[in-house]
């Protein structure tokens, strides 16, 4: 394991040879960091002709790797609110199940499982920054063989989802609809299992397209095939989750073909090795701490939804978050997609030896993504009236999302940062400081504040907007 803590550090030595002779993007990307770096480093030209001219260098690098990603996010994304918009229009406790199941309970692994597929970030972009190509392969296939093991008490977890859905305070009706909606999901855990690891193997080649084009594709499937199971099969929550489940598979078996068959993974993929079960424990530190940060983020969001059906007329406070909270993660979504363009870019820097370069690639990321937020923020404000009817027919459940509206546009200008910001920790390798970040701002702030104003001051779901 000495290849692995010496990847875990921040910065590498800068690589001696085989420089770009990997897969990927690395030919045109090599020389443009090179370039980059050259830029920044030379002081004989005015300070704002040499930030112009980086600008330009770093614009062109990010796009080519945000693009496809916020692409892929979001097409993933559009496939669990698609499933949400299929459940809702079969009723409004439909709705509320569904969006239990999926923001109240699928996030608790999703969350887990991304933030533990995020050591592959971490190490995968390190290495190929640095050219140790052989390493890409195994870190995948060690994270896999991590998360898969953890996929079986996850199973489990949802197995019992009504008796701890109930247990914590649901009503019955609801609990018992949001299970149905959740045993379809079982599937979907071990799909996120081989995805993630695979995804983020991908990302550190600077590999998008191929994963935007095989999601795409696989959304058109899911939404044909969802409308057939859910209205005309009438097989309601259970077949819309089921079809969830089986889209998420369609893309994890679309990625692997592409990494076994491409050229451009002939020096990162090598085949299936014993050294994926080496040096596990190691691993799995690195993967905790990345699970870490991100679960305690995500399952913020997982918690107010709980909390909201203990509100007054918990349907219809369920109903109206969740709208809100489901148009907030689809905006997310692009902020992730910058967050995998600032871990790539950030990593892939570090490895190679140029700190400048990487710095300054934090500061351009973190303004574009903002600005693409605040412009989406003044489109749902002025919408405000009409985005709700998108999930759900109901009068009632459109003025309370209208309400909400306001502070859901604040959170999407400030969502718009902090993704971006985790995904340079990441390949920082700075996991564990944003875990107590997080910590301090969701459940020693966030929470409490919530609670105090959601119950004592009577403001129902707007609480839960408001923090």
């Amino acid at each position: 394991m000495a290849t692995d803590s010496k990847l875990q550090s921040p910065l590498l030595p800068p690589p001696a040879g085989s420089e770009g002779e990997g897969g990927g993007d690395d030919e045109g990307h090599g020389a443009a960091s090179k370039r980059l770096e050259s830029i920044l480093s030379d002081e004989s030209v005015p300070w704002a002709r040499r930030m112009c001219a980086a600008t330009a260098v770093e614009m062109r690098m990010l796009v080519r790797l945000a693009a496809p990603a916020v692409l892929v996010y979001m097409i993933n994304y559009l496939m669990s609110m698609s499933t949400q918009i299929f459940s809702g229009h079969l009723g409004t406790l439909e709705l509320a199940a569904a969006s239990l199941g999926n923001t109240g309970i699928q996030v608790f692994a999703y969350g887990l499982m991304l933030g533990m597929g995020s050591a592959v970030e971490t190490l995968c972009g390190q290495a190929y920054g640095a050219n140790k190509f052989d390493m890409l392969g195994i870190y995948m296939q060690r994270s896999t063989v991590l998360l898969m093991a953890t996929g079986i008490p996850l199973a489990v977890l949802y197995a019992f989802s009504r008796p701890i859905l109930i247990l914590l305070g649901e009503s019955p009706e609801i609990a018992s609809a949001a299970a149905i909606f959740v045993y379809g999901l079982i599937p979907q855990i071990f799909a996120y299992a081989a995805n993630f690891p695979i995804q983020k193997f991908m990302q550190a080649q600077s590999i998008m397209a191929p994963s935007a084009y095989i999601s795409t594709a696989t959304l058109a499937v899911h939404l044909i095939l969802s409308y057939l199971v859910v209205y005309k099969f009438g097989l309601g929550l259970l077949g819309a989750s089921l079809m969830l489940s089986i889209s998420w598979w369609i893309i994890v078996i679309g990625q692997f073909i592409y990494i076994v068959t491409s050229s451009r993974c002939r020096l990162t993929w090598t085949g299936f090795s014993i050294q994926a079960f080496s040096g596990l424990p190691e691993f799995f530190k690195l993967s905790l701490a990345s699970a870490i940060m991100l679960c305690l983020e995500t399952w913020y969001f997982q918690i107010l939804v709980l909390i909201a059906g203990l509100l007054k007329d918990p349907e219809m406070a369920l109903a109206s978050l969740s709208v809100c909270m489901t148009i907030s993660g689809w905006v997310f979504m692009i902020s992730v997609g910058f967050n995998a363009a600032a871990s790539v870019r950030v990593s892939n820097e570090l490895g190679a030896g140029n700190p400048k370069s990487a710095a300054f690639s934090v500061v351009v990321v973190t303004v574009l993504s903002f600005i693409l937020a605040a412009i989406i923020s003044i489109v749902i404000l002025f919408f405000r009236d009409y985005i709700s009817y998108i999930y759900t027919g109901g009068d009632d459940v459109a003025a309370a999302v209208s309400k909400l509206t306001p502070l859901l546009a604040l959170t999407l200008i400030l969502n718009g940062i902090q993704p971006v910001l985790s995904g340079v920790a990441v390949g920082c390798g700075w996991q564990a400081f944003v875990a107590y970040v997080n910590v301090g701002c969701y459940y020693v702030v966030g929470i409490p504040l919530g609670c105090l104003l959601g119950f004592y001051f009577d403001l129902g779901a707007a609480a839960y907007g408001a923090v």
